[in-house]
């Protein structure tokens, strides 16, 4: 069935039946989802959003209004054992079935995704669906990203989304009246240093992110049939808290502040306009009126086996490795083990050359460098962005190397350090990469 029919008769259905949902401004409500990975180990960040799209599907939002980036290469993926099916939780429902992907693949980057977030529908002709976020004064925006990240920036599988190229596009939006509200919702680790001191606290935007400024968001649910993790301990929090609770009745910052409790692994922050925290979750993510809020004693599974974002290629081999019976299987996977510490361990050893050549071998500093935290300003953002392209394309390919992320706090801090310039950093970065061919796989 195509996509233009399967939207009209999914509008029909919301017309025709007691599921739908309007806002008593008799504004719309828009979503955008969006996995940003690729890549089997990642299948979780793609559960997520799948997940997202049924609550926001069956809470009366019609397709029409929502629109979907993911890279799609999982479900039928050789690694997934239940061809065709992705679930968000231990022996879950399959959340794959019935999405509506408008864009797939390399249509899934950062241009591509502010074009949509802001309307612009000619940047996107004969892209994709070329659908666009068409939100007006009236209406609301709820926007979910999932995937890795690192201090001012979120990974698409590609390139990188910077915090001040996010910020003037949600300002765009505010200025030119293209939301009354809008809700922002981020899995991500470092999230908070999306917002933490850059986005205007009257925008009218409300932003919940997994993790505050300096540390990892976390996976959860280990499959061992899948041998991944199916999904994220934030999202998988508010997932859960929105198919229990009344949304007619619960607020955003009562979400907020459950989610936030429930989510021990992290500190979940929240950032703008604190304002738009009383409103309804219904405001957002829709209400199917013949819902009945599951009952609070319905037993979720407990999440017990988190892991930091980062850590989690170990953590599948380190399943694996248990699993397995057979000798040479095991041989093999210690093997995998051992190269992938190896490049870590590799690769945090040019970082510290390199910081050593750029400080002039100065431990203090480069002490400094390793340890303190500096906030990004708006102005630091251009030092930033060439350090870290410097170091993705002579060093470490940030897309095909996700433990490269963990290294670029270490840029940030360059970029606030009023004794080491932007300069000797990028000649360090030359010189020591340079010397060894880039490093390429998943590490």
């Amino acid at each position: 069935m195509s996509r233009g029919l399967i939207m009209l008769v999914s509008s029909l259905m919301v017309l025709g039946s007691a599921c739908g949902y309007q806002l008593e401004n008799g504004g719309k409500i828009w979503g955008l989802l969006v996995a940003g990975s690729s890549g089997y180990d990642n299948y979780r960040h793609q559960a997520d959003v799948c997940h997202a799209y049924q609550i926001l599907h069956k809470n009366g939002i019609p397709d029409e209004n929502i629109i979907v980036m993911m890279y799609d290469d999982i479900a039928y993926n050789e690694m997934n054992p239940t061809r065709g099916i992705i679930v968000n939780q231990p022996n879950g429902s399959d959340v794959y079935k019935g999405v509506l992907k408008d864009y797939t693949g390399e249509a899934v980057n950062s241009t591509n995704f502010l074009k949509v977030l802001t309307g612009d529908a000619k940047g996107m002709r004969g892209i994709g669906s070329g659908r666009v976020i068409k939100s007006g004064p009236s209406d609301h925006v709820f926007v979910n990203f999932v995937d890795h990240g690192a201090p001012g920036l979120l990974a698409f599988p590609r390139d990188e989304l910077y915090a001040d190229d996010l910020e003037r596009a949600l300002r765009k939006m505010a200025v030119k009246r293209q939301f009354a509200r809008l809700v922002f919702y981020v899995e991500a680790c470092e999230s908070g240093s999306m917002f933490d001191s850059l986005l205007p606290d009257d925008l009218n935007i409300f932003v919940v992110t997994a993790a505050d400024p300096h540390e990892s968001s976390y996976a959860c649910y280990y499959d061992s049939q899948r041998q991944t993790f199916l999904g994220d301990v934030f999202s998988v929090m508010w997932m859960q808290d929105s198919e229990k609770e009344d949304l007619l009745q619960e607020s955003l910052h009562h979400q907020y502040e459950i989610v936030r409790t429930e989510t021990n692994t992290s500190h979940v922050e929240e950032y703008g306009d604190l304002d738009v925290g009383s409103m309804h979750v219904s405001e957002f993510l829709g209400y199917q009126i013949s819902h009945k809020p599951k009952s609070f004693k319905t037993k979720l599974p407990p999440v017990n086996d988190a892991v930091p974002s980062h850590h989690v290629p170990i953590a599948i081999l380190q399943h694996k490795l248990e699993a397995a019976v057979d000798p040479k299987e095991k041989q093999e996977i210690k093997f995998q083990l051992h190269r992938t510490l190896k490049y870590r361990h590799h690769m945090e050893s040019i970082v510290s050359d390199i910081l050593m050549l750029a400080t002039g071998r100065d431990e203090d500093k480069v002490q400094e460098l390793k340890v303190n935290g500096y906030k990004l300003s708006p102005k630091q953002f251009s030092c930033y962005k060439k350090l870290v392209s410097s170091f993705s394309e002579k060093c470490f390919k940030l897309s095909d190397n996700p433990h490269a992320f963990r290294q670029l706090y270490i840029l940030a801090n360059v970029c606030g350090h009023e004794k080491v310039s932007m300069k000797s950093m990028m000649n360090a970065i030359t010189k020591v990469c340079s010397r060894q061919p880039r490093l390429r796989g998943i590490i």
